[in-house]
């Protein structure tokens, strides 16, 4: 696929870093000759110097055959108006536009930025992405990751396993035996090792699950509580709700969490930032029980006065990473239960995995999926980047009929993928057209078993280890005119 993106900042830089190890054609475009000469350097790419709303910026960057145009600059009009003159000038055939203004959302102003207006086909927007994926860590305190499909009614969780909960210890086969009725299926394992990195473990019935493993699991929503308990809590312990939260930064990220959190209710919501007159912004626009406090979140003596040993979760949102690593490492080591950290450069994410900072949230990881989507072939419907971007949960919908497809009408077992990929679950019975199924008729989620036969419309969720393994996935789930 061919792909301009316009911006090469720190969500232009993420998106080409990902993309391109796709064997895309990418075309980076900024104003900055420098940092388009270090992405050339790192990847397989074409950089462009000069204004993205410039016809002629975009005709240099090959935007008459291009499919695909991310426009993710620093402003929000330069990446409206590029979307525009993509749309009138060359037809690019899909453009995507990062928005950070919170008043913009696609559906809500159609009119403004859909085909009429500046031709926008998808808003993303990394602040509200981080925002709602945090929000689900607060839902699942016990997770570290939380992904959703079929639109929230099936999730990919990872949790690591604690000795002393019931599942840990016990092998897959014996989970299926102690639990048939529970809709769930393990389709990861990531095992540390003394002195090397965590190591991804195929999983099979034989395969035990060990204290300190990161454990990947799809299940139905309703049942992910149950999957948490198994893997992270000890038998008859009762679940630690998320009450009290201390958010350190009051940027945009920190912003909208605090107000969406607010919306919520039931949490006890403190806010710390260093600027004086953003504190007064921040306490001008959140609710009054919300407490905003003027200090550094790496003040041991101010963590100390607000009872950071009381604190649920202690939220680094700060726009400095080391900031943010610092904050997180010295609320945890004062009694914090639970750290989260918002690190943009990659290998600080990396180093910090393992570590006392029991999640390394990447901003542009938490969106990817949203763009990726948008690239992959096939009816594919949801995409999750995982492992900082070595792995990958894919939802894709089976279509056409036996004549015509390689898996519709055919049993998993007939189904040639590769072996590292694992088909986690099929969620059967969603409309084709998008809406909302009947209330007599709710979707079953299934947990394919070797003689279980795909249908047409079957919402099918795998989980692959290596990014490598997306096309051959794809391959099977096209669509052709015959099929022999």
């Amino acid at each position: 696929m061919k792909i301009i993106i316009l911006g090469a900042g720190r969500v232009g830089y993420s998106v080409a870093d990902s993309l391109v190890s796709e064997e895309n054609d990418i075309t980076v475009i900024d104003t900055d000759a420098e940092r388009l000469r270090d992405l050339e350097a790192r990847f397989d790419l074409r950089g462009v110097v000069g204004n993205g709303i410039d016809p002629q910026v975009l005709a240099e960057a090959g935007a008459r055959d291009t499919d695909l145009l991310i426009a993710c600059a620093a402003q929000d009009e330069t990446n409206l108006v590029c979307c525009k003159v993509a749309q009138l000038m060359f037809n690019i055939p899909t453009r995507i536009a990062r928005v950070r203004s919170s008043g913009l959302e696609l559906e809500r102003n159609q009119a403004l930025l859909g085909k009429e207006g500046f031709g926008v086909d998808r808003v993303i927007c990394p602040e509200e992405s981080l925002t709602r994926y945090i929000g689900k860590l607060v839902e699942y305190p016990e997770a570290l990751q939380v992904r959703e499909f079929a639109g929230g009614r099936a999730c990919l969780v990872s949790v690591r396993a604690r000795p002393g909960a019931p599942m840990v210890g016990m092998r897959i086969a014996t989970m299926r035996e102690t639990a048939p009725d529970v809709a769930m299926r393990i389709v990861a394992i990531y095992r540390r090792f003394p002195d090397e990195p965590d190591r991804f473990l195929p999983c099979d019935g034989a395969t035990r699950v060990e204290p300190g493993d990161e454990v990947f699991v799809l299940a139905a929503r309703e049942q992910i509580p149950q999957v948490l308990a198994a893997l992270h809590r000890h038998h008859g312990h009762p679940a630690r709700p998320v009450r009290r939260i201390m958010i350190a930064g009051g940027g945009r990220v920190g912003l909208r969490l605090a107000r969406q959190l607010a919306q919520r209710g039931g949490f006890h919501i403190k806010v710390v930032e260093e600027s004086a007159e953003r504190c007064v912004a921040l306490a001008a626009e959140l609710p009054s029980d919300i407490l905003v406090l003027q200090g550094d979140a790496t003040d041991e003596d101010l963590l100390g006065d607000e009872s950071i040993e009381e604190v649920d979760l202690f939220l680094a949102l700060t726009d400095d990473d080391e900031d943010n690593i610092m904050a997180s490492l010295l609320a945890k080591r004062m009694g914090a239960s639970r750290v989260l950290a918002l690190i943009n450069r990659r290998t600080y994410a990396d180093l910090m995995h393992g570590t006392q900072i029991d999640i390394a949230l990447s901003p542009a990881q938490a969106m990817l999926g949203e763009l990726l989507a948008y690239v992959r072939r096939g009816d594919v419907q949801a995409v999750h980047s995982l492992r900082r971007g070595v792995a990958e949960a894919l939802e894709i919908v089976a279509r056409g009929d036996r004549k015509n497809s390689r898996v519709v009408g055919r049993k998993v077992s007939e189904i040639h993928l590769p072996a590292e990929v694992h088909m986690g679950l099929i969620v059967r019975g969603l409309p084709e057209d998008g809406g909302e199924p009947p209330a007599d008729a709710p979707p079953q989620v299934i947990i394919p078993r070797s003689h279980t036969v795909i249908e047409s419309n079957d919402h099918v969720v795998f989980f692959l280890p290596h990014k490598r393994l997306v096309r051959e996935v794809e391959k099977q789930f096209r669509v052709s005119a015959t099929f022999f």
